[in-house]
């Protein structure tokens, strides 16, 4: 299934949910904030929320620093 992360083309697995992507790219769900469809995902729905063919999904990790 094709998708659209942080602007590039991806083929994910049918049924990948949120936790699943985040494994993709090594990232621990507590550390991100994942949009979909310009839709903030709720970090307890994470494990629940499955992508569909097409969702541009935006993953956002926020670095401290000065």
């Amino acid at each position: 299934m094709n998708v659209i992360i942080n602007g590039d083309a991806r083929e994910v697995e049918t049924g990948v949910t949120v936790v699943g992507v985040l494994a993709l790219f090594g990232l621990a769900p507590g550390i991100v904030l994942v949009q979909i469809n310009d839709e903030i995902v709720n970090r307890t729905r994470y494990a629940e929320t499955v992508l569909a063919e097409g969702d541009r999904v935006e993953l956002v990790r926020f670095i401290a620093g000065g």
